[in-house]
């Protein structure tokens, strides 16, 4: 009886997957990783149905460095940054365009920044607006549950901002064309990649320095190895010059 429950335990570690250095995943031979779709140019599918982009990159890098394939999950946002997803064992790493914030480091570990990232306003081309001040009492879109929306949420009472909310990126982008609002507030790549992708339509008329950086991230005191792996993988990247090769086929040339 003894053997048989040693060997019970022994099939248990193996199934959940610790590997040689410690790191530990959920499905073995798979980083499986969270993100919330369409976030272009940071994860999106492409005509074929696959999951492409910046994350999307930047995590093959980690993927390859434990010898697995990276398995992309899509799911609510809301979950992603309450850190609901990595405490539920849905994904290993979280990747998802997502803006560290004191808040989020409560409930999940970080990887090192790996973006700079900034807030934008969006606008038809042609609209007189070129800052919030000059929409007072129009309807203004933001996406629920990112800093985009929050920054927006500060300043909504002093400026007379109406916000409408919704729930992922494609859908702020249609209310925008549609005339639904007046402009979008989100993260300036990602209207920069709506502008290529609809040219001539559309332009940045405002630039909000929010000083943000982007970050990986794993469940909360719970897999130190893994992301110990993906700060050495970043840090190699940034010094061989994969990085910039993935920021230029991604966003263009580095500011």
């Amino acid at each position: 009886m003894a053997a048989l429950v040693a060997t019970a335990g022994c099939a248990k570690e193996d199934k959940s997957e610790v590997q040689a250095s410690g790191v530990k995943l959920i499905e073995k031979g798979k980083l499986t990783v969270c993100t919330h779709l369409p976030y272009p140019p940071f994860q999106s599918k492409d005509a074929a149905g696959e999951v492409i982009g910046f994350d999307v990159d930047m995590i093959d890098l980690v993927a390859q460095e434990l010898g697995v394939e990276q398995r992309i999950v899509d799911t609510p946002f809301e979950g992603i940054k309450s850190g609901q997803d990595l405490n539920t064992g849905k994904c290993d790493v979280a990747a998802a365009g997502m803006t560290i914030t004191e808040e989020r480091q409560k409930v999940m570990d970080f990887s090192a920044p790996y973006f700079d990232a900034t807030q934008a306003m969006l606008v038809k081309t042609g609209k007189p607006y070129k800052s919030l001040d000059d929409l007072r009492g129009k309807k203004v879109a933001v996406q629920a549950a990112t800093t985009g929306r929050d920054y927006a949420r500060g300043l909504a009472a002093e400026k007379g901002l109406e916000l409408v909310e919704f729930e992922d990126l494609a859908a702020e982008q249609q209310a925008l064309a549609n005339g639904q609002v007046e402009a979008a507030i989100n993260d300036l790549p990602v209207w920069t990649e709506y502008i290529k992708q609809n040219p001539g339509g559309f332009e940045v008329a405002a630039e909000f320095d929010t000083g943000e950086q982007y970050g990986f991230s794993v469940r909360k005191d719970d897999n130190p190895e893994l992301l110990k792996t993906i700060n050495e993988v970043l840090d190699r990247a940034k010094q061989d010059g994969t990085y910039e090769r993935v920021y230029e086929k991604w966003i263009g040339p580095r500011p």
